[in-house]
């Protein structure tokens, strides 16, 4: 019998990759059976004195984050780890984190919110919302009608079975934005609801919700 969605359990996926290498993860993680991820763009610094020499030590990398069932999150991993050999030198980081709820894609429906407060007492959550392009302050919005003090943005690219088109069948990949909110747990449950009615979430297409425990806070002020 299978696993009811309130049932299951989910992880995060991530991977540091070269540059140009983030379409190529994606492809080989839709066939585990992932439904999509979102790349985003940034620079590694290379320590390495001839590459610095000739002023070549930032390296240009890409992050992919994929959200999955907990089981085909490690199957998943496994998978890209024997096709890309991460083991190998400048062939990529890739790990596995867990998270307390998810919401916005085909495999993950329902309220299974299981965000609970453990023996060190979390008192935080990390909230991140990965929409469509021009609809990030809409998430904003949304969370700060629910009790947040406000968020930080950034740019994607996605690539899901409701977003990539075609031209001249060469697959297109749509721009994201990603939205990251810490929040108080408290409020966490308040705030996801919000973003999820006022940006129709659940609606194949719209875009995914997770959130992770927050083990330890610097620099929040109330």
């Amino acid at each position: 019998m299978m696993d009811s969605p309130k049932d299951k359990s989910f992880a995060l996926i991530c991977v540091i990759s070269n540059y140009g290498q983030g379409s190529k993860l994606m492809h080989e993680a839709k066939r585990c059976g992932v439904t999509g991820g979102t790349i985003l763009f940034g620079k590694g610094t290379a320590n390495n004195r001839i590459l610095e020499f000739l002023g070549l030590s930032d390296i240009r990398k890409e992050i992919v984050l994929i959200v999955a069932e907990n089981n085909l999150a490690y199957q998943t991993i496994e998978h890209l780890n024997n096709k890309f050999e991460f083991e190998k030198p400048n062939h990529g980081i890739a790990f596995v984190t867990s998270i307390c709820f998810a919401a916005g894609t085909r495999l993950i429906k329902g309220d299974n919110y299981n965000c609970k407060r453990g023996v060190d007492d979390t008192m935080y959550h990390f909230i991140t919302a990965i929409v469509e392009k021009g609809r990030a302050e809409d998430v904003i919005d949304a969370a700060t009608k629910a009790g947040s003090k406000g968020g930080t943005i950034i740019n994607g690219r996605g690539s899901g079975i409701h977003e990539t088109s075609k031209l001249f069948s060469m697959d297109i990949e749509p721009e994201k934005e990603i939205v990251m909110i810490l929040s108080e747990a408290e409020l966490t449950e308040a705030i996801v609801n919000s973003i999820r009615e006022s940006l129709k979430i659940d609606e194949a297409g719209n875009g995914i919700i997770y959130v992770q425990n927050v083990n330890k806070t610097y620099g929040l002020y109330k």
